[in-house]
């Protein structure tokens, strides 16, 4: 399996030659605890999430990744925001795709299942919101958690 490697405003970031739309999902349980998974790619926290499937709409995409990723059933609750800086770019070592970010992040609550890790996932848990800063985590990905954690009126466009 190849890696992933972030940057965000390294002037050393290979070019982008990909923009690939994608998800993100914040899963709440009954107990306002936040799904989180260990990324077997680059071994950093992150909610489940990755690339649209031709056919198939943002939420679907969603609940199908979270499903995926972590065992877990959830339903969509409300949009947290569009990331889409081209300052953060993420180079697959596996192919050489070399994209800028362009995530939909939704909350959800969940309706079902497990926490079952995946290729994807080499952990998966139920945190507190107390406990998250303690979880290793890239910044972009730790802005959208704040962002859902501050139960945002309006979505995040940026």
């Amino acid at each position: 399996m190849g890696r992933r490697i972030d940057y965000h405003d390294d002037p050393d970031a290979p070019a982008i030659n990909s923009l690939v739309p994608s998800v993100n999902v914040a899963v709440s349980d009954e107990d306002g605890r936040l799904l989180l998974m260990r990324r077997t790619d680059n071994d950093n926290w992150a909610l489940p999430g990755g690339a649209m499937d031709f056919g198939e709409t943002m939420s679907q995409a969603a609940v199908r990744e979270t499903k995926e990723e972590t065992g877990i059933d959830c339903e969509i609750t409300r949009l947290v925001g569009i990331y889409t800086d081209p300052r953060h770019v993420i180079l697959y070592t596996s192919n050489g795709e070399v994209r800028q970010e362009c995530s939909f992040v939704f909350a959800a609550r969940t309706t079902g299942g497990h926490t079952t890790p995946s290729s994807e996932s080499s952990d998966v848990r139920w945190v507190a919101p107390e406990d998250i800063d303690g979880y290793a985590m890239h910044p972009s990905m730790r802005q959208r958690v704040a962002h859902v954690l501050e139960h945002r009126v309006t979505p995040y466009i940026g």
